[in-house]
């Protein structure tokens, strides 16, 4: 009997999970075991190996992360020692009214020794200058980034017999959900080596050269659905969830051509080398669904997946594929998800508002109260902006469904609402004049993130009601643009196609 039926990739991440990101600016690699970088201090890509500590403290707005590194080279025929201690405090500062947040990063502590062979490169603090600030988009279900790094660092060579400098440009973007995250880092640097001779005929040892570095580190999990072997069991299998977490980085070198004899001037050593990571699996059992109704169903895998990641939840045997998704049970799922919590300050203001108990509770909407069982979810999403009130300031909880309104809460958790085209334009479906002016940037973005597409006709078919089926196939499909789709865009079509 086979015991893997089939596999689907989520990206997760867990409190015990670290989130993904590369090791300070360098471009290194690392496992649970070895760490692996690329140095070119000696005019030529050297592979060091060995070890790096990390430590990270955050407290209120401000984060320290410190980096000690011991590396040697991995030829052994080569001699040297890479020893090298920094510390990194960014300092966050909230634009709550654009739902974003400003992030600046300074090095209050770099020393760094180089040994290659017979030559010794030695940097302080005094010799560094760095600046690293990044814009994050704090969206309902997802953050987004983008940086800028400018640094340059300055080397002593041998004790007074030159410098070497080494001017880094660049910057870094990734993303960061409760499913899992992806950040790529994206680097220049140029070397400017000035030595003298040390008598030898061969005259000036002096060279320049550039290095460009992409480096991506991500969080994945994959989903596995394992068959049960026994024939007499009481169910037939169960899913698996496989955490990974695996970097890479890339490359690409322009340097002086060093021969026996020297530096030749007239040729240059032009190359690229790849490093890769990946940390041991850490796999962990899901709860088993046991839907009398759902056997055979077309939507079936999609039921079970949801239910045994806990966005869906309750104890009845029957989930009525074919009955109408409600309107509050979809915003819980979508809520449930992406894990769309409590932050920091919506914890102060519980507490506040619990210690003023003569004060009167806002009404949200006047058809769906705190005493609701699915009112936290309602409120939750309200408050993140993923759905809003009319009128009449109501819900409409239990009414079922359409899919333009579906369409228009996950575009809304993903934030991506603001990226179609200006009003006027159309979208590429046949009953384009159908869609409600409300959903159209709805509908438009969640075709484009591959979400949803029209039926055999081309028909996006806006005003039907969905089933709780086809609901959950739309989910489904949400969660793979959050893992598999963000993690390609933020990772492998920069470090393969950029």
């Amino acid at each position: 009997m086979k015991r893997l039926i089939w596999t689907l990739i989520f990206i997760l991440t867990f409190n015990s999970i670290a989130w993904a990101g590369p090791i300070e600016f360098s471009g290194g690699v690392s496992d649970e075991f070895q760490y692996k970088e690329l140095v070119f201090l000696s005019g030529e890509p050297v592979v060091f190996v060995g070890t790096v500590n990390v430590k990270e403290d955050e407290k209120n707005e401000e984060k320290k992360v410190t980096y000690s590194f011991s590396l040697t080279p991995e030829d052994l025929d080569i001699e040297g020692r890479l020893t090298r201690n920094v510390t990194l405090i960014t300092t966050y500062t909230p634009v709550t009214d654009k739902g974003q947040t400003i992030a600046n990063t300074t090095v209050t502590r770099y020393t760094e020794n180089v040994s290659i062979g017979e030559d010794s490169f030695r940097l302080t603090n005094a010799d560094i200058q760095f600046s690293q600030s990044a814009i994050i988009d704090n969206r309902p279900a997802i953050d987004f980034y983008s940086g800028n790094i400018q640094a340059v660092k300055r080397y002593e060579i041998n004790g007074g017999e030159g410098t070497a400098q080494v001017k880094i440009t660049g910057g870094d973007v990734g993303y960061k959900n409760f499913w899992g995250n992806t950040e790529t880092q994206l680097l220049d640097y140029v070397y400017t080596v000035n030595r003298g001779s040390q008598g030898e005929a061969d005259g000036d040892l002096s060279w320049e050269g550039t290095v460009s570095i992409k480096v991506s580190d991500s969080t994945t999990k994959s989903l596995q659905y394992s068959q049960n072997e026994a024939n007499f069991t009481s169910f037939n299998g169960g899913y698996i969830q496989v955490i990974n977490q695996g970097m890479i980085s890339k490359y690409t070198y322009n340097l002086p051509r060093i021969t026996d004899e020297g530096i030749d001037y007239l040729s240059r050593n032009q190359g690229t080398m790849s490093l890769q990571a990946s940390k041991v699996p850490k796999i962990e059992r899901l709860i088993v669904p046991k839907f009398r109704d759902t056997g055979g169903h077309w939507a079936q895998q999609d039921i079970e997946k949801l239910y045994s990641l806990g966005v869906f939840e309750g104890s009845s045997s029957f989930f009525i594929p074919d009955g109408y998704m409600s309107r509050v049970d979809f915003v819980k799922a979508v809520v449930k998800a992406c894990d769309i919590g409590e932050d920091e300050e919506d914890s102060k203001t519980t507490r506040r508002s619990r210690r003023k108990k003569d004060e009167v509770e806002e009404v949200i909407f006047v058809d769906i109260n705190s005493s609701h069982p699915d009112y936290k979810y309602v409120k939750k999403a309200f408050e993140k902006n993923i759905i809003t009130r009319g009128k009449d300031y109501r819900f409409y909880p239990d009414e079922p469904l359409t899919k333009a309104e579906a369409m228009t809460i996950l575009i809304r958790a993903l934030g991506f609402e603001a990226k179609a085209p200006a009003p006027g334009y159309k979208t590429s479906y046949a009953d384009d004049n159908k869609i409600p002016n409300w959903a159209k940037d709805a509908v438009y973005m969640a075709t484009e993130a591959g979400i949803i597409s029209g039926d055999n006709n081309n028909n996006i078919n806006a005003h039907k009601q969905l089933k709780r089926s086809e609901a959950s196939a739309i989910l489904v499909r949400f969660l793979e643009f959050l893992e598999k789709d963000l993690k390609k865009d933020y990772s492998e079509n920069i470090i393969y196609y950029y």
